[in-house]
């Protein structure tokens, strides 16, 4: 077991710990969320024993083996597959040792612990951890050093999860994952034996992979059951709950207070009014609970064009006279909301790069309105970002003629306060320099929005308020994420990006998932386009809801249930707030927390029969 007691941290005066506690089962996956910059990754590496606490304890396991998320790419010359297998100490170890061992007694120990370790499968284990993250047999042979930051993180990931530990600690492991790879891990974690205890804003990670969620929020940590959607549910009713009580308190206490006011100077009422002012004190207030803030996207409608906005007849594109996609033909009208789908290299980012201008076609014809305009979004922007100057200067190097009321209006609509947006970019977070750059974005009222992996530093929250943003947007959105929330809550539309080419993809979310986990991948680890797998899989998706058709129905009919509960339970708490209530004869009183406690009984059944029936859910789909 993870044991956490009277945990305390500060940096400087800041407590971003607070005498937190909570406790995490063995075999346990538990998600860990809190707002960026409440303290997550500063709590794994208090566990790892990275940092010192400055007060209270850490407890686990002396047998227990724990892994964190590598902050470093490794590099070097050996190969991937190489560079995997190494994080395997005690087999490479033992590999070593076996080479010039004499002891016939040390050899027998050497070759009993490696069958145990299963030595001998531990190629094959690596590689298909490297396949699963998108590096094919060819690519597993390359060395670290020929690859990219972002794919070498890739390998630090795969290397964390075949030394398999006891205790996995995941710090936003998707970051620099597509949504192929982002589905495998998700499967992957699914079917892992140790405890995981992970940090994401992934919400459908959150939601298929978690049995638990803690939460970091003002200094405190508390455990919740089940996945996301149930940990954001079940803490908006405690909030709700806690709001009423502190009203029924409130109103207690006038009452109270009303009696002693009253009594508490004549004689004959003295002695109940002094019992009176006791019972006050010894009320504890109930702390005024607020949800933390949250954070808005406002995109401007554009000015209407007609018909099609983009289009592309034949079109190669690609770099250095060489095409990465070719016969690309498309259109793009106003209320298309379209997701590229493909694992990373297939050419999704040339695409949005085309879209976006940023590459002339090598052949083909484009068309498009000489007053359409485009809003593009990239990660790598950032870099492009003027870290001395403030958001409020590089939004007025944008928008000159703009007052400073206008410029800060703007700032405003993607959560940016007087202050922060007097703050250099420099001392932004990765969140607030992505909304940055979603505010730059939008100045001129773009008519198409491109997207390329615009959630990588948006919390839970802020990825909830740009599928808001978009979905209320009235020109067209174009998006390559993995984050297979966003897409589902925003695209109606995918089109696949393989194979040196674009074409529309018949299915839906469901359906890609089902194809990727069925293995259903060319050599080169991307999304194969054979189209006798594709309607094979689609069958067999289309089966696999038919028979979960029964299970939807209880889900449902489990849920309205929880509904109804909740709102008997939220009446019998509004009635216990009436000062009436308390006075005169107790009957009705007592009647009503009989009730309460009846109510109360009866939720925690049905939320606990829901959650199962959602779990269960959640594993057949």
């Amino acid at each position: 077991m993870l044991r956490i007691d009277n945990l305390t941290y500060r940096i400087g005066p800041r407590v971003l710990l607070d005498e937190a506690e909570v406790s995490v089962n063995p075999g346990h996956k538990v998600g860990f969320v809190g707002r960026n910059g409440t303290g997550k990754t500063t709590l794994l590496r208090l566990i790892t024993g990275q940092l010192e606490p400055d007060g209270g304890s850490i407890g686990y396991s002396n047998h227990w083996r724990v892994g964190i998320t590598s902050q470093e790419a490794p590099g070097g010359n050996a190969s991937l597959l190489d560079t995997v297998l190494e994080a395997d100490t005690e087999r490479v170890s033992l590999l070593a040792e076996s080479e010039c061992a004499t002891d016939p007694a040390r050899i027998a120990e050497i070759h009993e612990r490696l069958q145990d370790l299963d030595a001998h499968t531990a190629p094959a284990r690596a590689s298909r951890i490297l396949a699963g993250l998108g590096f094919d047999e060819a690519a597993q042979q390359v060395s670290c050093s020929d690859y990219s930051g972002g794919w070498r993180m890739r390998v630090a990931l795969a290397a964390l999860l075949f030394s398999q530990p006891d205790l996995l600690l995941l710090d936003e492991p998707t970051n620099h994952l597509d949504l192929e790879a982002t589905l495998w891990l998700e499967d992957y974690l699914r079917r892992y034996r140790g405890t995981v205890l992970l940090v994401s804003h992934d919400r459908d990670l959150l939601n298929r992979v978690v049995d638990e969620i803690v939460h970091l929020e003002h200094s405190k940590l508390t455990l919740y059951q089940g996945g996301y959607d149930r940990f954001e549910r079940t803490r908006r009713m405690r909030l709700e709950l806690n709001q009423k009580m502190r009203v029924k308190q409130e109103a207690q206490r006038a009452h109270i207070q009303k009696f002693v006011d009253r009594f508490r100077y004549k004689a004959n009422k003295a002695k109940q009014a002094q019992s009176r002012i006791k019972m006050l004190e010894r009320m504890e207030p109930i702390a005024d609970e607020q949800r933390e803030g949250g954070v808005t996207f406002a995109f401007p409608d554009p000015k209407p064009l007609s018909p099609p906005l983009y289009s592309a007849d034949n079109v190669d594109v690609g770099y250095d006279g060489k095409a990465v996609l070719k016969d690309v033909t498309l259109r793009l009208d106003s209320d298309d909301r379209i997701a590229l789908l493909g694992a990373n290299g297939n050419g999704k980012s040339t695409l949005v790069k085309l879209l976006a201008g940023r590459l002339e076609p090598l052949a083909g014809d484009i068309a498009k309105s000489g007053k359409l305009k485009i809003g593009y979004f990239a990660q790598h922007q950032t870099d492009e970002l003027d870290l001395r100057a403030t958001p409020i200067v590089e939004m007025g190097r944008r928008r000159t003629r703009d007052t400073d009321q206008q410029l800060r209006s703007q700032l405003g609509r993607f959560g940016f306060s007087q202050q922060r947006a007097d703050t250099k970019v420099a001392n932004l977070s990765g969140g607030e320099k992505a909304r940055l750059l979603f505010a730059l974005m939008a100045c001129d009222r773009p008519h198409i929005l491109l997207l390329d992996e615009p959630t990588n530093h948006l919390d839970v929250d802020s990825r909830e308020a740009l599928v808001q943003a978009l979905n209320a947007f009235e020109g067209a959105v174009v998006i390559v994420s993995h984050d297979p929330h966003l897409i589902e809550m925003t695209a109606d539309r995918f089109w696949l990006v393989s194979n040196g080419g674009v074409a529309p993809y018949q299915g839906d979310m469901a359906d890609y998932r089902a194809l990727l986990l069925a293995g259903d991948r060319n050599k080169s680890g991307r999304a194969s386009k054979n189209g006798s797998n594709k309607k094979e899989q689609r069958r067999l998706a289309a089966a696999q809801r038919k028979s979960a058709s029964r299970l939807k129905k209880r889900l449902t009919a489990a849920e309205k249930e929880v509904d109804r509960l909740t709102t008997e339970q939220a009446r019998l708490v509004n009635a216990l707030t009436d000062p009436a209530l308390y006075e005169g004869d107790n009957k009705k009183l007592l009647q009503v927390r009989k009730s309460l406690g009846k109510i109360e009984r009866a939720f925690a059944d049905a939320e606990e029969h829901w959650a199962q029936l959602q779990e269960k859910w959640d594993q057949e789909t």
